[in-house]
């Protein structure tokens, strides 16, 4: 059949999505929301101003950084899931920095950033040389990684980094707010003729353009080839005289510096101080990301904006008075990203594709020989 692989495709995915709506539709129902205008809210209220669509932005932001991160890990052979205590460390590190190194003005900004990768990168270079010298599961070693930079944030807020504003109680913990010559500016302030309503910061700038330094770090240069080589069969790369282990280490220092600036940005660009949740999860939305993407860097953007779009739609819920309690917004969230990868793991399989192929031809055939009959 001419074009199966197109037609197979599409099929999948409108399923996926036809399920998908039939499934949330069905739990909407139960809830008593108005399905329809639900549905609006989440995939169209976005659109609707330019302020809506710089949360969007703005939540596409990290999302971008830390599937990037995810893909260079994953294409060298070893899995990430230690994003968010890398964000956390990221973002720790580039706090300390901006409040007592005293530096401010314009190369605060990117001298912050690299403390933030820095930390980040040394987060992620534990598992690595775990799983390379010892053979340490990197899924076990990043979670407690996680925990641990999780604890370890929280104690600072708490006592060395609290602002004595909110001290004896008097607030959630959170840091003295940064120096406003260390914010990320905003779109508006840096490109001419750009709406006022426009709110995002240049950190979806940052992204993009990291996302396409590491696309040709990794296929266009022979460093990135070995690690993607390591990633494809570590028996092979071995063979051809491959380093796997030292890749495997550079891969996820890599792969913790781009959370680390993930989380770097998120304060610099949108919170400005140091707060309880102000990595908004997306140290793990941003594994999800980069599977939806394709574990490619520039598929990472589209599949990011799409998350982000679904994110911002679902916290819109309560603002348009759709009666959607707040933890079933995360379901159907969950919901939706689930459908989406398994989707997307049905296309990738070639030997699901192979046999719905063979059982589509064998089928018209019979029906083809019993219509000659």
């Amino acid at each position: 059949m001419k074009n199966f692989k197109l037609v197979y495709t599409i099929g999948v995915i409108l399923l996926a999505v036809l399920l998908t709506l039939g499934i949330a539709s069905l739990v909407l129902a139960v809830l008593g929301a108005d399905v329809l205008k639900t549905f609006w809210v989440i995939f169209c209220y976005p659109f609707t101003s330019f302020k809506n669509l710089s949360g969007v932005i703005n939540i596409m932001t990290p999302l971008t950084l830390v599937g990037i991160g995810i893909c260079v890990a994953y294409r060298s052979g070893i899995m990430n899931i230690g994003g968010e205590g890398q964000m956390l460390i990221g973002l720790l590190c580039a706090i300390v920095f901006a409040l007592y190194s005293g530096i401010e003005g314009p190369l605060s900004i990117p001298l912050i950033m690299l403390v933030g990768m820095a930390g980040g990168a040394v987060w992620g270079f534990f598992p690595g040389i775990l799983k390379s010298k010892f053979g340490v599961s990197e899924l076990l070693s990043t979670v407690m990684f996680n925990y641990i930079a999780t604890q370890l944030y929280a104690y600072c807020l708490r006592v060395p980094l609290l602002d004595p504003a909110v001290a004896g109680g008097a607030g959630d913990p959170q840091t003295v707010k940064l120096a406003e010559s260390q914010w990320l500016p905003r779109i508006n302030e840096v490109i001419e003729n750009v709406p006022k309503g426009t709110r995002f910061h240049i950190g979806i700038l940052i992204a993009i353009a990291l996302a396409v330094v590491v696309y040709l770090f990794m296929w266009k240069t022979p460093v990135g080839f070995k690690m993607r080589a390591a990633g494809a069969s570590d028996r092979a790369a071995r063979y051809g005289g491959i380093s796997v282990s030292a890749y495997l280490v550079l891969a996820m220092i890599i792969s913790g510096a781009c959370c680390g600036l993930a989380g770097t940005v998120e304060i610099l660009g949108v919170h400005h101080r140091g707060l309880g949740n102000c990595t908004g999860g997306y140290g793990f939305s941003g594994i999800v990301v980069a599977l939806f993407g394709g574990l490619h860097p520039l598929g990472v953007i589209p599949a990011a904006f799409f998350f982000a779009l679904i994110s911002y739609g679902c916290s819109a819920l309560q603002i348009n008075k759709i009666p959607v309690p707040s933890n079933m917004i995360d379901v159907l969230l969950g919901l939706m990203i689930m459908v989406i990868v398994a989707a997307k793991l049905i296309i990738a399989n070639p030997y699901l594709m192979d046999h719905v192929q063979h059982t589509v031809t064998k089928l018209i055939n019979k029906k083809e020989g019993g219509a000659d009959a």
